[in-house]
């Protein structure tokens, strides 16, 4: 009897198993500068794009691909390079900055041209801030190349995919990001018309004073240590914005070019 019971417990354990092991990963990230090929679409630099353009960071696969998309056939656009995929003009030593909207143990980053990797960046499992920036050398490298930039998570089978077009050579560093768009001017309230106070029978009439106003902050204005639903708007620096997806804001989340997967400008 002991021995029918233990194979129905061993086969619930292994189906569990593998269920843990399949699932994805709570993590999510892009590349935002230069701007990787799902940067440009959340921007709008590029269109038609599907419904990468509203979740930059979900580019996510199994381990091991060397592909733009992750395998994923909803982002197969990311694989096309007959889109005329806009290239950032860079040197030779370039910063890559990722975002990520959720923060996951970390096993390594890598990049890659080619069939060539050309960066290779350890994190032992650790917990990658909010913002990550790599420094890589590109020597050996001119003209226009797409490079494959990869997030390895560190506790499941599951890695980030970002394919970043360059133009090598002729300058250094990163390029400006493009900047946000101005506000519209606020047209000021015209003041209302101020009202005479009623004078009272017998009585020298007195102007009653008007209480004074306490000053309220900025309605919408995003500040950090608040949950954002999706929908919700704030302004920031002058710009209206939108929330594309939940969060709880920190510094180095503000809405800007960098986080268009968290706040898209209106």
């Amino acid at each position: 009897m002991r021995r029918l019971v233990a194979y129905p417990l061993a086969a619930l354990g292994f189906v569990a198993a593998s269920l843990t092991f399949a699932s994805p990963a709570s993590a999510h990230g892009y590349v935002s500068s230069p701007p990787s090929r799902q940067a440009l679409c959340a921007s709008g630099r590029v269109s038609d794009c599907g419904p990468i353009q509203y979740e930059p960071q979900s580019v996510e696969g199994p381990k091991g691909q060397r592909n733009c998309h992750g395998g994923l056939s909803q982002f197969a656009v990311l694989n096309d390079d007959g889109r005329n995929w806009p290239a950032t003009s860079v040197g030779t030593s370039v910063t890559f900055n990722w975002v990520l909207t959720a923060r996951h143990s970390t096993s390594s980053w890598e990049y890659w041209i080619g069939d060539r990797r050309v960066a290779f960046f350890e994190d032992g499992g650790k917990q990658p801030n909010a913002t990550v920036s790599h420094q890589v050398s590109l020597a050996g490298f001119s003209g226009r190349q797409k490079l494959l930039a990869i997030w390895n998570i560190g506790d499941t089978p599951m890695a980030f995919y970002n394919c970043v077009d360059l133009q090598i050579g002729g300058g250094g560093g990163n390029p400006a990001p493009s900047p946000s768009p101005s506000a519209r001017p606020t047209p000021r309230p015209s003041a209302s018309p101020s009202v005479r106070p009623s004078a009272r029978p017998s009585a020298t009439p007195t102007a009653v004073p008007p209480r004074p106003t306490p000053p309220s902050a900025p309605a919408g204005e995003w500040a950090p240590g608040t949950t954002y639903r999706t929908g919700d708007e704030v302004t920031y620096q002058g710009v209206r914005y939108r929330c594309r997806q939940a969060h709880t804001s920190i510094v180095t989340w503000e809405p800007s070019y960098y986080t268009l997967a968290l706040w898209l400008p209106i």
